[in-house]
């Protein structure tokens, strides 16, 4: 028999020893330090959340997994939510417009090959997928290779095509938030080019980047047929970074038709 998410919750107020009573005013000293009585956990809303199947308000569930010491992205999977699909469930709609990405990637975990075929030569172009030998859930933390903390990620709209061929829509992108100055030079053709991130009054743009006499031109790529923009800088445009990696979305079909 399957346990309901309240006797487990039950489960641990027993094993701490813990009386409803106990448990209430406990939850009134969080609510008082956080100014907000939905923290509260009545005594007769405690005995429904075990014995009924009432479902806490998020408010309640925080003063719970702080009195009981558990874990809150823990607790939600009793309830069959999991934090962690969040990013994965995002796809159900692909905003027009280019966007940051807030979900954070410190914890979690990712579905990556672990094995690979001993034969595959990186220096060749190949259809990976056939030399992946298996496949592994690998905790986020793990990844001391790929910097995640440390970088922001956006995601180019589907409608955005102002930086195609070089970065297609529903492209993911790696903005590295230290490198926010305008380069005026230093590159040989437009793949050396620093591609940057920006943030306006109406939305996100990327693209190459100038300044000049106080405004800020943001050029697209000349194949997109998209129009430059100009802003004044630093009043109506923000840079978030420059694009260091880009992840193409090779699925046309999830694209919209380009008008």
């Amino acid at each position: 028999m399957i346990e309901e998410p309240g006797q487990k919750l039950k489960r641990v107020r027993e094993r701490l020893n813990l009386r409803y009573r106990e448990v209430e005013e406990a939850s009134a000293k969080i609510a008082e330090r956080r100014g907000n009585d939905e923290f509260i956990v009545a005594l007769s809303r405690l005995a429904d959340i075990e014995n009924k199947g009432t479902l806490p308000s998020l408010y309640r569930l925080y003063s719970l997994c702080a009195i009981y010491r558990l874990d809150i992205s823990e607790v939600l999977s009793w309830y069959g939510i999991s934090p962690d699909t969040i990013p994965a469930d995002a796809d159900v709609v692909e905003p027009e417009r280019t966007h940051l990405i807030g979900f954070r990637p410190e914890e979690g975990t990712a579905q990556l090959p672990i094995s690979l075929d001993p034969g595959l030569d990186l220096s060749r172009t190949a259809f990976l997928s056939r030399f992946i030998q298996q496949w592994g859930t690998v905790p986020f933390a793990l990844l001391s290779n790929v910097d995640l903390r440390n970088y922001r990620y956006g995601v180019i709209g589907a409608e955005d095509w102002s930086m195609f061929p070089i970065i297609p829509p529903s492209s993911l992108v790696v903005v590295d938030d230290s490198k926010r100055k305008i380069a005026s030079g230093g590159w040989s053709n437009e793949f050396e080019r620093p591609i940057y991130f920006l943030e306006h009054r109406e939305g996100y743009v990327c693209g190459w980047c100038s300044v000049t006499d106080g405004r800020l031109s943001v050029q697209p790529h000349p194949a997109s047929n998209s129009d430059p923009q100009s802003y004044a800088y630093p009043n109506e445009i923000e840079v978030i970074g420059q694009v260091t990696r880009v992840a193409l979305s090779l699925d046309s079909s999830r694209r919209r038709n380009r008008s």
